[in-house]
């Protein structure tokens, strides 16, 4: 059967193909036998259910559904609804987290006993699965053409010198942990210490900021706090399940400027220059400028 997938808007998982689309119908439309609407985030449900509309007037079957609508997840399929590369070998969080609906939605974790190959690791919390699955994931991994992105994230906690002596034989493009309250900085210092072989740059780590009613500064302070931990922040505006926020300006740049590897680099690099009455030479952007 052919599926044509459609988007509300792309992300850096979208996956690409003859019938994959983002948006309305183009002017010339392949053959299918369904449509399906995959919505991602509940701020774009409503363009979704637009989009059911759009599609309906040359299609007869339009379907709609996704994570944002709690369709459930029965198996993973390469290059469907998520582009190629990415895989998921769990479902689910046995986490409560206040922000995070993943266990609503996916229930406890559940490990897939056959999952797709893939260098890009999107489960939500890969270290609660069995040391055994965990051994047939690194294998996977092994066997692929490319280094390793475990992007879902690694819960810190779990982080151990089992997990370690495993990560060795990987090639690791990057790994990505998470420090989202300021209790969690003390499990990300220790887990950042035994990963400390991978350096900064493979270490990043989900920083979510304004959850909860915290200050700008506040935010500044657990980011600067990441940086130096050794780990490489990816700021990100907390948004709740059920409507989108508008976030100041200033808000928006502290994000940004927080997730930019090459800003954070340089910024912190023109700091240690001046603190050794050194002149630093900043992007001729200006935007590492910006960052104080």
């Amino acid at each position: 059967m052919k599926v044509i997938r459609v988007f509300p808007k792309r992300t850096s998982l979208t996956p690409d193909g003859p019938l994959c689309f983002v948006g309305d119908p183009p002017m010339f439309r392949p053959q299918a036998d369904e449509v399906h609407i995959s919505v991602t985030f509940t701020w774009d449900i409503a363009e979704g259910q637009r989009l059911v509309g759009a599609w309906g007037n040359y299609y007869e079957v339009v379907r709609l559904g996704g994570p944002a609508l709690g369709s459930p997840c029965n198996g993973f399929e390469p290059g469907q609804y998520v582009r190629h590369g990415v895989t998921f070998t769990t479902r689910g969080c046995n986490n409560h987290c206040p922000w995070c609906f993943v266990p609503k939605r996916e229930g406890r974790l559940t490990e897939y006993q056959r999952f797709a190959p893939g260098h890009i690791v999107q489960d939500n919390n890969l270290l609660q699965a069995s040391r055994p699955h965990l051994r047939r994931v690194f294998a996977m991994l092994k066997a692929q053409s490319k280094a390793a992105v475990l992007s879902g994230g690694i819960d810190a906690r779990l982080v151990d010198d089992w997990l370690v002596e495993e990560l060795r034989g990987l090639r690791i493009n990057q790994l990505f942990l998470a420090a989202d309250t300021k209790g969690a900085l003390k499990p990300l210092e220790r887990a950042l210490g035994k990963l400390s072989d991978l350096g900064r740059q493979k270490l990043r780590v989900y920083t979510m900021i304004a959850f909860n009613n915290e200050t700008l500064s506040a935010a500044k302070e657990r980011l600067e706090a990441v940086w130096e931990l050794g780990g490489m922040p990816f700021a990100q505006l907390y948004q709740p399940p059920n409507r989108r926020i508008e976030y100041s300006r200033e808000w928006k740049q502290l994000a940004r400027r927080w997730s930019r590897p090459a800003i954070m680099k340089a910024v912190h690099t023109a700091a240690v220059l001046s603190n050794n009455g050194l002149q630093p030479t900043l992007p001729k952007c200006g935007k590492a400028a910006e960052f104080a």
